[in-house]
């Protein structure tokens, strides 16, 4: 070859370094991997109210949405009554009117190592929908949320409601987990989901109430509101638990313990024989060898 330099041929190259990789062994290719792998801290989030409404006008052909999410958190972040009003453009002539009037409005989202936490809650809460200003969609006592994942243990989310329930002006009584509808002549309807949890094996997330609202408020320029509202969410996912610290089997086997396979005794206890006998049985093997050897020799010169 002219040069110094030199290239392997493709098909070398690629055996050699298939068993270079092999000959490294797993624990240097486990390490390639993590290299590049992330550790997942976990998630947490919390929301007083969302909104997603459609607003019908009377002077107008079209519908005007109405899709606001108040106190609306993600870990690590906590809001207390934050903004509770909306504006919204042709209702009211353009007036912010307030979707939720609270005297408490939290939430708040913390992730750890260890564990990740939806928490939201509101006491004496009133909803209101544009076009009834006067008339709440619903009042409230005291509502919570919390959804709980710790890393390597079942999820845990739950709703609470304490106190009164009234839908469009009338008491209602609600179901956990149940669906409640409840129908006003002249102003709508409205179908009230109360406390719905979902769990997987690392997440969680609880809904203290899910509103599908039907109304004809026939007021401030609006002819009918329909859509969903969600009231006191919280969600969580679970950190990745961290990897068992696995122990190390001792190097030596006790003094007491046999290896398998090996014989019970290797010397001849029961006649009296030692470690030694093998060889001596082997020498007088030799020795009459040799000597049947020289009788041989003899014989063959006398004759």
């Amino acid at each position: 070859m002219n040069g110094t330099d030199f290239r392997m041929p493709a098909r070398r190259l690629a055996t050699v370094a298939t068993a270079t990789a092999l000959a490294a062994g797993p624990a240097a290719l486990a390490g390639a991997a993590s290299a590049h792998a992330t550790p997942d801290q976990g998630r947490a989030s919390a929301v007083v109210l969302r909104t997603g409404l459609d607003v019908s006008l009377l002077d107008k052909t079209v519908n005007v949405p109405l899709a606001v999410a108040l106190n609306e958190v993600q870990a690590p972040q906590s809001a207390q009554k934050a903004a509770l009003t909306a504006r919204l453009d042709g209702v009211d002539g353009g007036q912010p009117f307030n979707v939720l009037r609270a005297d408490v409005a939290d939430a708040k989202a913390t992730v750890t190592a260890e564990k990740a936490e939806g928490y939201t809650n509101f006491a004496h809460a009133r909803l209101h929908v544009p076009g009834l200003p006067l008339l709440s969609l619903v009042e409230l006592g005291t509502v919570t949320s919390k959804a709980t994942c710790e890393a390597g243990k079942p999820p845990v989310a739950a709703s609470n409601l304490l106190g009164a329930v009234t839908v469009l002006g009338k008491k209602v009584t609600l179901t956990v987990g149940g669906t409640t509808e409840v129908k006003v002549p002249g102003v709508g309807e409205v179908r009230l989901d109360f406390s719905k949890t979902e769990t997987t094996t690392r997440t969680a997330a609880a809904t203290a109430l899910e509103l599908a609202v039907t109304v004809n408020p026939l007021n401030l320029n609006v002819a009918e509101v329909t859509g969903t509202l969600t009231l006191a969410k919280a969600t969580c996912e679970a950190p990745a638990p961290a990897p068992a610290q696995q122990q190390s089997a001792p190097s030596t086997a006790p003094a007491d313990v046999k290896p398998q396979g090996a014989p019970e005794d290797t010397g001849l206890a029961a006649t009296g024989g030692s470690s030694t006998t093998p060889y001596l049985v082997g020498g007088a093997i030799a020795l009459v060898v040799a000597g049947g050897g020289a009788v041989a020799l003899a014989r063959r010169g006398r004759s």
